[in-house]
């Protein structure tokens, strides 16, 4: 780690402190697209006041944050409120440098693997190699790419737990790249029973600590299920009561609050009868969980760590409750499949989808709410477009890997009949 990490880090501070002082940081913890039931701010301060004043938070349904989170976080929001803002601020370049120091073992690596399996490879294809320089470009772009990404930056500023589960998910990245696996146990367990979706990562995690062995990954399953249950029983003691299941669990896979996100969920089960609303439950939350889990896992069983990005992002799209603060996390993952760009057809396509639908989100909610000129469908159909956006996204990254891996042991130029190949997804 080089002085010019230690800059971008500082910069990447600078910047989110400077904006933490101006008036866009109260309205950004007030906007939809980043505050949402899970992760607001201002909910997180009525259950540390109702926890400190020995009333259950989950009573009601305003909070839904971990009793373990609030816990530890009450002596922070009760004494030095006003250093609030800079405890953010650290956390989200506490992210950044995980995710630095990830990138530069992952490019390691890479670069040992395709030491052994140079000599399978086609002679045409350096360019979709990993090179010396690597090393230095994609963790810097992977820095970059989190600490200056407007929609990270904002989250930041807006305060939402989000930083707290990107910081989370940052440190299983790490750990996974180490080999760390009583860590990436411990950090995942955690996530699942506080948010339910990162479930689904149990599957990289397998796949880099089973090493082919059965008996070995039915043994991790154990102890995942075990540290679960041994951070519901820490969560337990705290309130010393259960009601936090249904607050946290329950409340995100019953959907109970309506409010508008960035999400597919909000617009569907507003308009939809009653009497169909278990099937969409379980039909939605399946596509968030288990739909693409196997047959990616299958895909992608040789990297596992693409296979967590996927996940990540699949995630970003398809939970109860996203936010745009998610979205960022999985964008600053990108630069590590920087060898894949060269195939990734629809970049100008996905950059206008997220310029325009981001744009619009903020016009087309004031003319719904304040202006009255608008109704629902409206921000709904930003919404979609940009979910649209975003899954062209993973689909063009998926792809590029595909044919990466395709191009390496079998050249660039294929010629059938004369003829140049081309590999088409049908």
């Amino acid at each position: 780690m080089d002085s010019k990490f230690f800059k971008l880090l500082l910069l990447g501070g600078a910047v989110r402190f400077y904006f933490c002082r101006t008036p866009l940081a109260p309205m950004i913890g007030n906007r939809v697209e980043f505050a949402t039931p899970l992760n607001s701010h201002k909910r997180m301060q009525e259950g540390i006041f109702l926890l400190q004043n020995g009333i259950d938070p989950y009573q009601g349904d305003l909070v839904h944050e971990s009793p373990l989170i609030l816990s530890a976080l009450s002596g922070l929001f009760q004494k030095y409120p006003h250093f609030l803002p800079i405890f953010y601020i650290i956390l989200d370049v506490c992210t950044a440098a995980l995710l630095y120091a990830m990138s530069l073992r992952f490019v390691k690596q890479k670069q040992e693997q395709q030491d052994v399996e140079r000599k399978e490879y086609a002679k045409d294809t350096e360019e979709l190699q990993f090179n010396p320089l690597d090393k230095f470009d994609i963790p810097e772009l992977v820095i970059v790419a989190y600490l200056f990404n407007p929609l990270t930056v904002m989250s930041c500023i807006g305060m939402t737990s989000t930083v707290i589960s990107n910081l989370f998910l940052a440190f299983f990245f790490y750990c996974l790249v180490k080999g760390l696996l009583l860590p990436c146990l411990l950090v995942l367990a955690f996530e699942t029973v506080r948010s339910f979706y990162p479930i689904v990562l149990i599957a990289p995690l397998l796949l880099v600590f089973s090493r082919n062995s059965i008996r070995r990954g039915v043994a991790i399953s154990v102890l995942f299920i075990v540290s679960c249950l041994l951070v519901a029983i820490a969560n337990y003691f705290v309130l010393n009561s259960w009601n936090f299941l249904d607050g946290t669990l329950g409340f995100i896979f019953y959907f109970r609050d309506l409010q508008p996100n960035i999400g597919l969920f909000w617009y569907f089960f507003t308009e939809m009868f009653e009497h169909f609303r278990t099937m969409f439950l379980i039909t939605f939350q399946l596509n968030a969980t288990v739909l693409y889990l196997v047959p990616l896992s299958i895909k992608l069983r040789k990297e596992p760590l693409l296979l967590a990005t996927v996940l990540v992002a699949l995630m970003a799209v398809f939970r109860a409750y996203p936010s745009l603060g998610d979205v960022g996390f999985y964008l600053a993952l990108l630069p590590l499949w920087k060898r894949c760009w060269k195939f990734m057809a629809h970049g100008f396509v996905v950059f206008t989808f997220f310029l325009v639908t981001l744009s619009m989100m903020g016009a087309l909610w004031h003319l719904w709410i304040y202006a009255g000129s608008a109704n629902a469908n409206f921000y709904f159909g930003a919404t979609l477009a940009f979910s649209t956006g975003q899954i062209f996204l993973i689909t063009d990254l998926l792809f590029a890997h595909v044919k990466r891996e395709f191009c390496l042991f079998n050249g660039q130029k294929i010629l059938i009949d004369g003829e140049e190949a081309r590999i088409v997804l049908k």
